[in-house]
């Protein structure tokens, strides 16, 4: 049976080719949740205007890939030290979000937040939120795969390219 994850971890082009790439993730949905605004667009969200994150709905096995890899591919391939901004992405919509869809789901992110605290490897106190997950509104179509249609674009070549490298130098085991 499919578990719902949801995370934002800055830019959903980004976050979408990561967790594409796993074993056990059955789809990815780039989209808008973490705010109250009604129907929000990319316009309304990337302008501030609404108070949605950019995030990513993944569909997954969890007989074949954990909630708990998710969610260390999810800390490992962005930087979740940062209070809204991802890269030169800046603004509330990049912020880094757990969105919990079970009481489950919120104590293991919590408490991997714990660890990554008491650890050194995350480098800094972690400022990812984690709230319950209310309505996702997905992205326009065009967000939608963005990578596979676009991977020789400059941002799929400077930014999500080597995000894809630091994914299978450290993760092998978990690719597809």
């Amino acid at each position: 049976m499919m578990e719902i994850a949801v995370f934002g971890g800055g830019c959903f082009w980004c976050t979408e080719a990561v967790f594409r790439s796993l074993k056990g993730v059955a789809s990815v949905m780039p989209g808008y949740a973490g705010g109250t605004t009604k129907n929000p667009t990319y316009e309304r969200v990337s302008s501030g205007e609404s108070d949605h994150a950019e995030v990513i709905r993944i569909a997954f096995d969890p007989a074949i890939v954990s909630y708990r890899d998710l969610l260390t591919v999810f800390f490992a391939t962005h930087d979740p030290t940062t209070m809204n901004r991802q890269g030169n992405d800046t603004g509330p919509q990049y912020r880094s979000l757990v969105l919990y869809a079970t009481d489950g789901q919120k104590a293991e992110a919590e408490a991997m937040i714990v660890d990554l605290n008491a650890s050194s490897e995350a480098g800094g106190r972690i400022v990812t939120r984690v709230e319950p997950l209310g309505e996702f509104y997905e992205a326009e179509k065009y967000h939608q795969e963005y990578y596979e249609r676009n991977r020789t674009a400059p941002y799929c070549e400077i930014v999500i390219n080597p995000k894809l490298e630091k994914l299978k130098k450290r993760f092998a085991e978990l690719l597809a």
